[in-house]
């Protein structure tokens, strides 16, 4: 019989979807850290996915886990129930985009399909969600991905913000302070090659941004 999907099934197979998202297998010390148990709890974990039926994930000893297509599937339709509840908490409900990743986290493994289906008409089929990230279709596909880190641009070059990678709400706070937020168009003044910051201008604000924020904001040349 096929495995049940249990919220911590569905936790996993989004933990292993993205820390495989550059293409590397996941680690079980890496799942174990995201997931806040042992390695040997993830381990455990792993080896039941692995041998789960039919499959959710190739798992090798000291070489880590990859999703089979069962598993991707399985993962992509947690991930898109979650960045549809986050663009509904904030679309409609009022939330800021600090606020909605924990009680998404809540929510994704309860919605029905059905209710799935109308929170995304009711948004008119939104394809990102408050802080960027590409929502799966309906048939689960995600569409081709033409950022690139802020952190590889140099002056003078402008571009447009899409996407920012984090969920802890006081660095969402301090992006959104700095005008760094979706649409945003950002130019690069300056650059220093001993510590790799850049000098940023959005609007009127000017900032100086170090790798630890650079990186974790992705945008599309103008």
């Amino acid at each position: 019989m096929p495995e049940v999907l249990t919220q911590s099934i569905q936790d996993y197979l989004k933990q292993i979807y993205q820390l495989s998202a550059d293409g590397q297998a996941a680690s079980t010390n890496d799942l174990a850290a995201r997931m806040n148990v042992t390695p040997a709890s993830a381990t455990g974990m792993v080896q039941r996915l692995a041998a789960a039926k039919p499959p959710l994930i190739v798992y090798r000893k000291h070489q880590g886990a990859r999703l089979t297509a069962a598993g991707e599937r399985a993962a992509l339709e947690v991930i898109r129930h979650h960045r549809l509840l986050e663009t509904y908490l904030v679309k409609s409900l009022g939330y800021s985009w600090d606020e909605v990743h924990t009680e998404a986290d809540k929510l994704e493994h309860v919605i029905s399909e059905d209710f799935e289906a109308r929170i995304a008409a009711a948004l008119g089929d939104p394809d990102r969600d408050p802080h960027g990230d590409p929502i799966p279709s309906a048939e689960l596909e995600l569409p081709d991905d033409d950022t690139r880190p802020l952190s590889a641009l140099r002056p003078p070059q402008k571009a447009v913000i899409v996407r920012v990678v984090g969920e802890n709400p006081a660095f969402l706070r301090h992006l959104q302070e700095l005008g760094l937020v979706p649409g945003a168009q950002v130019r690069v003044r300056d650059y220093s090659p001993l510590d790799e910051n850049l000098t940023t201008k959005v609007g009127q604000r000017t900032s100086v941004l170090g790798l630890n924020i650079t990186s974790k904001i992705f945008v599309t040349q103008d």
